[in-house]
């Protein structure tokens, strides 16, 4: 019996943080968002406001489009990488630490570097003009989209590469070794025995990146401030702006209508997976 309840003693710590400082918060939150920053109960009526804003609907879109397009890539590519280096044989460890250098660099200094290379005198539009090409608004125009999708997929593939990396490690060798006298080539190696061995980690890796999405929005305030180009006005935006506003009722609202529709999207990716 002491042994059952052993690992108790080690994750109530964890469990008693997770319960103070996540759970209870929470809670008033979900709580908030029935009443009026006033004062007075409002039942649903701070949902209904929430749904027929515009701002909110553009920043819903946005977000969706941004996770949509940048989900998909960064699996793939950072999954290519993984399969790649794993093929080389030596010096992975040197290219682990190389791929987690992206994680390591501030927000600030992505921004810095963001401004340097897509301002209007910016290093990309200098190189366009060099070679007799229109210079492009590149943080004022719809273009600003692509920007955001290429910082989240820079600061994040080298981190998913090497998860993917971790994973391809547990495979054991011997069954590679096994299909090949087999007769089974690389492509049906990778179909029947790489793809499957790995499905239970791309889970994982693919929640933690769907989590990551809303990080990006740090790089974006940074760069573009409160009300960037509209293509890039995400869920962060509007919810900064309403704590800015102090507009209580709306942001818990919202707070709750998106930890319900982001619950349910990893509820629904993990029964698929099972399935």
């Amino acid at each position: 019996m002491k042994k059952k309840y052993a690992g108790m003693v080690f994750i109530l710590p964890h469990l008693a943080g997770v319960l103070l400082f996540l759970f209870v918060p929470f809670l008033d939150v979900a709580r908030r968002s029935f009443v009026r920053a006033a004062g007075g109960f409002a039942g649903l009526l701070n949902y209904g406001e929430v749904l027929r804003n515009e701002a909110f609907r553009l920043a819903a879109g946005n977000t969706f489009r941004f996770t949509a397009v940048c989900l998909p890539l960064l699996m793939l590519l950072s999954l290519l990488l993984a399969l790649t280096v794993c093929g080389i044989g030596s010096g992975k460890a040197a290219l682990k630490n190389c791929f987690l250098i992206p994680m390591a660099i501030p927000a600030a200094c992505v921004a810095l570097l963001w401004q340097l290379l897509f301002d209007n005198h910016g290093m990309v539009n200098g190189l366009l003009t060099v070679f007799g090409i229109e210079p492009v608004s590149w943080m004022s125009t719809g273009a600003s989209f692509y920007v955001l999708v290429g910082s989240y997929l820079w600061k994040n593939a080298g981190y998913v590469t090497v998860l993917w990396m971790a994973a391809l490690d547990g495979i054991p060798g011997e069954v590679y070794e096994a299909a090949r006298m087999d007769g089974a080539g690389r492509a049906a190696s990778l179909v029947f025995i790489t793809l499957p061995c790995i499905r239970p980690a791309a889970f994982t890796i693919g929640v933690i990146s769907f989590l990551n999405t809303f990080k990006v929005f740090r790089e974006a305030y940074l760069v573009a401030g409160s009300y960037p180009q509209e293509r890039i006005y995400l869920i962060s935006h509007l919810f900064n702006n309403w704590f800015l506003s102090l507009s209580v009722d709306k942001m818990a609202a919202g707070a709750v209508l998106l930890s319900v529709v982001t619950g349910a999207a990893i509820a629904a990716l993990q029964r698929a997976w099972e399935d």
